[in-house]
């Protein structure tokens, strides 16, 4: 079974399967996709995208407020903690610092939210979904300051280097690896995909964004998680049938579902 560790369904074009999500996990489960993680990048779309992965006990969910989210509602400590409260809910984010479209040059608004999303993670008990980029040094400062490894969480989509994801790892932070791992450009990703330790390592689409090679550049789907999952494994020289068996234990231990381990769900 492979796990995708970290989507967003509700911006996935569902036009290829019928334009129902329904088909679209079909689809996944003919590819060996039966689980994913939905994870919510604003309070505006969360409703809608609550509701529609209602009905599919496969599909978790996260609550948060991406870095780059500049309109909408900005979450305070008490909002994040009343969306939490839903038993459907795994983890809080996806929150982090994103300095690469930072305007004016100020980060104080991004830090001040990332702080309130690492205390309401800490408040529930919920681990963390973390976005950084182009700014490796402020994250893992705010995530040791606010105390972030009471509860841990991953770096999802990991582009960065070994010595960032070592600190991560430090931290009780899972590592996990996108499309971007199978990028011909890529070699060094790769190698901190060997590095990370077998019960730290997660993967993902990040669907609709980041497609993997060969469809780089198009529209992604968890249907492309196959892809990922090889690549992963012939870097670290096993099957993809052991790295699924692996994650799907990683993530389990992560996100505490003991229900659908035990197939309840």
């Amino acid at each position: 079974m492979l796990i995708d560790s970290h989507c967003h369904l509700d911006r996935v074009d569902l036009a290829p399967y019928g334009q129902d999500l329904g088909g679209l996990l079909q689809a996944c489960a003919a590819v060996g996709v039966r689980r994913m993680l939905c994870v919510g990048i604003d309070l505006e779309a969360y409703p809608a995208m609550r509701r529609l992965v209602d009905p599919y006990s496969e599909i978790d969910v996260t609550v948060g407020v991406h870095p780059n989210e500049r309109e909408g509602e900005d979450p305070s400590l008490e909002r994040l903690l009343e969306l939490a409260a839903d038993p459907r809910v795994v983890a809080i984010g996806e929150t982090g610092l994103d300095y690469y479209r930072l305007e004016h040059g100020d980060p104080a608004v991004q830090q001040a939210r990332f702080r309130t999303h690492i205390a309401a993670a800490r408040a529930c008990g919920k681990p963390l979904i973390i976005h950084t980029r182009d700014a490796r040094t402020d994250t893992l400062r705010l995530l040791r300051e606010e105390d972030a490894a009471a509860v841990g969480g991953v770096l999802h989509c990991f582009s960065e280097d070994w010595p960032t994801a070592r600190a991560g790892l430090d931290l009780g932070f899972y590592v996990s690896f996108s499309g971007i791992v199978t990028f011909k450009s890529a070699d060094a990703l790769r190698e901190v995909a060997r590095q990370v330790p077998l019960d730290r390592l997660l993967i993902e689409t990040d669907a609709p964004y980041l497609a993997p090679a060969p469809h780089r550049g198009k529209p992604n789907a968890p249907t492309y998680l196959p892809l990922i999952a090889a690549c992963v494994a012939e870097v670290r020289g096993m099957t993809v049938e052991h790295l699924s068996a692996v994650i799907a234990e990683n993530y389990q231990r992560l996100f505490a579902r003991d229900a659908w381990r035990s197939g309840a769900v």
